[in-house]
């Protein structure tokens, strides 16, 4: 039998940077002269997850999706330090690479994190952002499912051995099965096929800072004491109602924080929330992007 592959849903020109550690793959797509998207991803997925908006708003913007290190179709180093901090310098140096300025930034997942803790550093090169079920401020709240994906051994087992976290998420994260083709479930396997490419998956639950006690803790604590001087910044959210990890706790934070974000509550979505309402998705940034509030 032979095997399905991707490529059809995800025709786009690779690009690299190279970094210490390895080669960062990202998606650099639309005219180099448009305004500026640069959509960060999250774990366990990759740009695969942006390429309906991607296709979409590179008619009239330069869209930029990276790969963070050990996603995707970059490199996946197996002794690399797998932090918030790492993933930030790589956002900066991609950014700085390619020249970009007036950014806005489109995060999802640990995309938040890592997008805002680029912003809080370079606040001068942000116009706006769109948010998708995230966060970038320290929580309690961890699910069961994944907590126990960060006990020594078990995680590594369930993780890497039997990639049960990407699978998970496909069973779990979109709510929408139909929209789990062949061609789009081999886009979320395929980049992990084996225990050495499913390291970042582990080193991501493993980074998640549950107590002050974590190594990554006072970095993702002085991201959130940052955000309120993006709070006058343009903000879309669209939040997947039933999402099981970032749940509408999380939303209440981004409201709480940014009273005046324009807000989108799906109801029929999950955490892979794009997936799920992409075609709602894009008139609603149409309309963001293009200063309109509906």
């Amino acid at each position: 039998m032979v095997a399905v592959k991707y490529q059809a849903v995800y025709p786009f020109e690779p690009n690299y940077l190279s970094v210490a550690a390895g080669r960062i793959h990202f998606v650099d797509e639309g005219d180099k002269s448009d305004p500026v998207l640069l959509m960060l991803h999250g774990n366990p997925t990759w740009s695969f997850y942006y390429r309906n908006l991607i296709t979409k708003f590179r008619e009239t913007h330069r869209v930029i999706a990276i790969d963070h290190l050990g996603c995707g179709l970059s490199d996946k180093p197996q002794d690399f330090d797998y932090t918030l901090n790492n993933h930030i310098e790589h956002v900066e140096a991609l950014v700085e690479h390619l020249g970009l300025i007036n950014v806005t930034l489109v995060l999802h997942d640990w995309g938040g994190a890592i997008g805002m803790g680029y912003a809080v550093r370079h606040p001068e090169n942000i116009a706006q952002f769109v948010l998708f079920n995230t966060a970038a401020f320290p929580s309690p709240r961890i699910p069961f499912s994944i907590n126990i994906c960060r006990i020594p051994g078990f995680g590594a087992l369930a993780i890497r051995g039997l990639n049960a976290f990407a699978r998970a998420a496909l069973l779990r994260a979109a709510k929408h099965k139909d929209r789990l083709t062949p061609e789009v479930r081999a886009g979320y396997l395929e980049p992990y096929d084996s225990w050495e490419n499913r390291v970042a998956h582990l080193r991501f639950v493993q980074d998640i800072p549950m107590s002050n006690k974590h190594p990554g803790y006072a970095l993702l604590d002085s991201i959130a004491g940052g955000l309120e001087q993006f709070k006058d910044r343009p903000m879309l959210i669209v939040w997947g109602a039933q999402d099981f990890c970032f749940n509408d706790d999380f939303l209440n934070e981004w409201r709480k924080r940014f009273p005046a974000a324009l807000v989108h509550y799906v109801e029929d979505a999950g955490h892979y929330v794009v997936e799920d309402a992409h075609e709602r998705i894009i008139g609603w940034m149409e309309a963001f992007l293009d200063g309109r509030s509906s």
